[in-house]
């Protein structure tokens, strides 16, 4: 199986590099860091064991790698008006496509593009930050929740996820692809949001009581607006807490966003925060402080 990444910032090198490691056939699309991956390879810093691949199949075009059975997008979701350039040249007939990424309205963008037949989700749990070109320093988790976008294909998943576990990635089948979309916002909106307005590690919001709370408000909001999504069960509100309670652990642990403004790189608030606003509206679900903390965002986008 001939696989593509789309996106290689520290998620996409992660799963990329894990997934070689264990024999799979990978190519890498690279732009800014193609010169680095190229001439020094992949480091995975790793709390399950560090590994380097001194050579990897690095492209600077899609047209170079060429038509794929699998691609693997990492894409930072402000980056997806780049679909078309950077994904038509690998597909092909039978391709399939997973989208890693962030956020909601992924699977809708590239289905318009490629066809819904085509298209799976991935909802990942990684915690790693790229330190620089081809180095990623992963810090805990890494499974993946697989769903179909429309299709019922219990054996293409299965297939797929296969592929994953072979290289010792978690990698759970799931029939309601939306509700893993909701339950990880319930996450990524405080956390990622409150630390990207802040400029503080998860840690700093955990110990101070107010802004503790207010996580666990706007995880409150997040559930209600999930919960008027017609999913196939309700989100529990005590997911709130237990959310909480295993972030503790991750310390002094910087979200994506956090980083993407510490370096000055635009915030994917559309997908995190805008489409979910828009969906909860339609539905009739208000979520004021998510609405707040996005204003609040798109003001940074302004500096």
């Amino acid at each position: 199986m001939r696989i593509a990444v789309v996106g290689a910032g520290a998620l996409g090198l992660y799963y990329g590099a894990i997934l070689q490691k264990a024999g799979k056939d990978v190519y890498f699309l690279l732009r800014s860091d193609y010169e680095a991956i190229c001439s020094q390879g992949i480091t995975v810093n790793s709390v399950d064991g560090n590994f380097h691949l001194p050579k990897v199949k690095g492209f600077r075009t899609a047209s170079e790698i060429g038509t794929v059975d699998l691609v693997l997008v990492g894409l930072k979701t402000f980056a997806n008006h780049l679909y078309a350039e950077l994904i038509s040249p690998l597909v092909g007939s039978q391709t399939q496509i997973i989208t890693l990424q962030n956020g909601l309205g992924n699977e809708e963008n590239l289905a318009d593009l490629f066809g819904e037949e085509k298209i799976l989700g991935g909802v990942a749990f990684l915690c790693s930050n790229r330190v620089k070109p081809g180095v990623v320093q992963h810090l805990g988790e890494g499974r993946i929740l697989l769903g179909e976008y429309v299709r019922e294909s219990k054996s293409r998943t299965e297939l797929i996820a296969a592929v994953f576990r072979d290289a010792g990635i978690d990698c759970r089948i799931v029939s309601d692809l939306q509700y893993s979309r909701w339950e990880k916002l319930v996450w990524n909106i405080p956390f990622n949001g409150l630390c990207a307005l802040m400029l503080k590690p998860v840690e700093s919001l955990l110990l101070f009581e107010p802004t503790r709370n207010l996580i666990i408000d706007i995880m409150g909001e997040v559930i209600s607006a999930a919960n008027a999504q017609s999913l196939k069960k309700n989100v529990p509100l005590s997911l709130a807490e237990k959310m909480v309670a295993s972030s503790k652990r991750l310390g002094h642990y910087k979200p994506s966003m956090l980083i993407d403004r510490l370096e000055a790189h635009p915030l994917e608030l559309d997908a995190i925060f805008g489409v979910p606003l828009r969906r909860a509206y339609e539905k009739g679900v208000q979520m004021p402080r998510v609405q707040q903390l996005f204003a609040l965002l798109q003001l940074t986008e302004k500096d």
